[in-house]
């Protein structure tokens, strides 16, 4: 799996650094003398390194990526970012799921203690039903 991306990785950067190239060439062209065929030469090479990058989309169909990794991009920020801050939301949700569990829970056994205060007969058919201690 690692190998198939590097090997995207660096099509991708050949691919780059010939546009790169190819900003220069269009930059400083020169329409007389061999401008023109260095152009034409650099657009076929892009064109092959496309084609090439193509042949990648076969072994990466099961690669799915987030959009808001695409967000992450356009704004300018490292998109390994988003995962430390998918992880950080999901301990602070992991966290107020715990402390709702830890509020019901103490909820349940006040309101337990309570209900036998006012109803202890069925209170205890209610334990005995469900198979709970007395003293619990």
């Amino acid at each position: 799996m690692a190998d198939k991306f590097e090997s995207l990785e660096q099509q991708l950067e050949l691919f780059i650094e010939n546009t790169r190239q190819l900003g220069i060439i269009v930059s400083d062209f020169q329409p007389l003398g061999q401008g023109q065929n260095v152009l034409n030469q650099k657009i076929n090479t892009m064109v092959s390194e496309m084609q090439e990058i193509e042949k990648f989309r076969p072994l990466l169909q099961d690669v799915h990526v987030p959009l808001e990794v695409f967000n992450y991009i356009d704004e300018g920020k490292n998109p390994n970012l988003y995962t430390k801050d998918c992880l950080e939301k999901a301990l602070e949700k992991n966290e107020q799921v715990k402390g709702k569990m830890d509020n019901l829970k103490r909820f349940k056994g006040l309101l337990m203690v309570e209900l036998t205060k006012v109803f202890p007969n069925e209170m205890n058919m209610y334990r005995a039903l469900k198979g709970e201690d007395r003293l619990k």
